[in-house]
């Protein structure tokens, strides 16, 4: 008879206030169960019929949006194994900018899979194994599934091509007015092809998405939106000159007023001719300051601190456009189109210090003033033309402004995401079946274990094309047997996918309806899905510490009151 050795540990291993928990139920089946539901609320939200979602954050402030980018931030979520799908997919959103949506859902069904292999007896590192295996083996496959490539020198035509599926995952049944627009935007900003690079995406290389930005004007209809070539900020300037052309710009951080002195002082003054001698010095010297930068040949002055009622006067006086600007992010993307230095001193700016802008007005949108820098025909001096522009959004909303402003944002991504990769693939949920029913055959040649660990890989991909199936109202189970069916039928139909318009077929042909998604956010989405899956499944025993601090008391609202 063997002797039964007593566990170690016990209730003296850890500080008092620990929680812990192990095996399977307690802490695999735990967390499976938390990033499932995570994955639930975001999976009605996905592709172009998703549902929004109303979020309040902890600062009181109202979204209403579709992007799961955008929920996820604003979610507070504090369940361990969720934070790890949760930071899989905001790597995903600052790798490719695209596809975390797609990240969180196949993250989810795996561990779902997981769950019923478990439940079958299968241990966790078998699982693991086999879905490591299935990954592999998809990565390959969707190198071989690219059916476009990204027109090298891009044309307005081309992008919008490419920015479609991804805009109308966001804002359907507006895709085909904003792609002109967002693609108008990003050829404004990429830098001319190089005749000598025989690279396919060196007509994109060195391209900046913080190059697009985005202004939001209440008030008309998205049709009225529009793209300028410049910055538009939504202020008028200071002084009484509203505009200016062919000018030299000088940028200051610093305040346009009287410095301030240290120390206060009292001051007795004996008679009428001491105060009005008394601050005559600072005026001068404050005079000579602003004709200083007017001799030096600039015609407008931007400032990011206040702009003192002596200092306009002056400004005013020699004719020089002042403008405020109060965020720094902003003052530097201007210095950036202006080709000018930011300065912390009062004073005419030296040669190389100033910038160059064509044109600064002020115009009114929608009832709202507003100053356009215009850059058009590069600046003097042979320097090289700066590449930035502005999408003048308008609409009847807030929330309508936000929502498109992401769906831009995202478009802009996916070019981001061509510059790495001009390559694109089947959409619509046709490269995932695809990849399902290649890894489905791998699991049936493979012999052990492993073979029903890459058979629920398999399984977990159908995901995408059953969501978008489902989100349309269609017979899920119907539309993914059918896909199967035309899959297996030819070769060339790995490009079928979901029609979310037919309801009697449920399926397309994406390469005549022109859908396409990009293949670097497709392989790096399956690669963190899988990574954070198998990383949540390789934990066994959850061991929390006690929070620190002390609780807060429970308040009483009749504390004052006698008893």
């Amino acid at each position: 008879m063997s002797l039964k050795v007593p566990r170690a540990g016990g209730p003296n291993l850890f500080k008092e206030g620990y929680k812990h928990f192990q095996g399977i139920e307690e802490a695999v089946l735990r967390n499976i169960q938390a990033v499932v539901e995570l994955s639930e609320i975001v999976r009605t939200s996905f592709g172009p019929n998703g549902r929004n979602k109303m979020v309040i954050n902890h600062l009181e402030k109202l979204f209403v949006t579709s992007d799961a980018a955008t929920i996820i931030r604003e979610l507070d979520v504090v369940h361990p194994a969720a934070k790890l799908i949760v930071m899989a997919s905001q790597q995903q959103e600052s790798e490719m900018g695209d596809a975390t949506n797609f990240v969180l859902i196949l993250a989810g069904e795996l561990l779902k899979k997981a769950e019923f292999l478990i439940t079958m007896g299968l241990h966790p590192s078998e699982i693991l194994k086999g879905f490591e295996i299935a990954r592999d083996r998809a990565l390959q496959e969707l190198e071989s599934l690219s059916v476009a490539t990204l027109t090298t020198p891009p044309t307005p035509q081309s992008l919008a091509l490419a920015l479609q599926p991804a805009l109308a995952s966001k804002q359907y049944g507006q895709e085909e007015l904003l792609a002109p627009l967002v693609a108008e935007a990003v050829s404004m900003v990429l830098p001319p092809a190089s005749s000598s690079s025989s690279s396919k995406s060196s007509s994109l290389e060195g391209f900046n998405v913080d190059n697009v930005r985005v202004v939001k004007i209440m008030g008309g209809s998205l049709s009225q939106s529009k793209v300028v070539r410049g910055m538009v900020f939504g202020r008028e300037p200071e002084g009484v000159i509203k505009k200016a052309s062919g000018a030299k710009v000088g940028v200051y951080t610093c305040g346009m007023d009287i410095s301030q002195t240290e120390t206060k002082g009292t001051v007795l003054l004996k008679n009428a001719e001491e105060l009005s001698s008394f601050s005559r010095g600072e005026e001068q010297q404050l005079e000579r300051y602003f004709k200083e930068i007017a001799d030096s040949g600039v015609k407008v002055v931007v400032t990011q601190s206040q702009v003192g009622e002596l200092a306009l006067h002056y400004l005013n006086r020699f004719g020089i456009l002042v403008i405020k600007i109060l965020s720094k992010f902003e003052l530097r993307r201007l210095c950036r189109l202006l080709g000018a230095t930011p300065l912390a001193r009062l004073g005419a700016p030296l040669p190389e210090e100033a910038g160059w802008i064509d044109t600064v007005e002020t115009t009114e949108i929608g009832g709202d003033r507003v100053t356009v820098f215009k850059q058009e025909d590069g600046q003097p001096g042979g320097k090289a033309k700066p590449r930035m522009c502005t999408v003048v959004l308008r609409g009847a909303t807030s929330n309508l402004l936000d929502d498109v402003e992401r769906a831009i944002d995202d478009g802009v991504n996916v070019i981001k995401s061509l510059t790495r990769d001009p390559r694109l693939v089947p959409g619509a949920g046709a490269t995932e079946l695809e990849l399902a029913k290649r890894i489905a055959d791998l699991g049936e040649k493979t012999s052990g274990l492993n073979q029903h660990a890459i058979k629920k890989f398999a399984e977990a991909l159908e995901v995408i094309p059953r969501t978008l199936a489902e989100n349309a109202g269609l017979d899920a189970t119907e539309i993914v047997s059918r896909l199967y069916g035309k899959h297996a039928a030819a070769e060339g139909g790995a490009d079928i996918g979901v029609d979310i318009e037919n309801e009697e077929d449920g399926t397309l042909s994406t390469t005549q309806h022109k859908i396409y998604d990009v293949l670097a956010a497709k392989l790096w989405a399956i690669r963190y899905a899988t990574n954070a899956a198998c990383s949540v499944l390789s934990v066994d025993s959850i061991i929390m510490s006690k929070p620190a601090g002390i609780k807060a008391p429970k308040s009483n609202p009749n504390w004052d009151e006698d008893p």
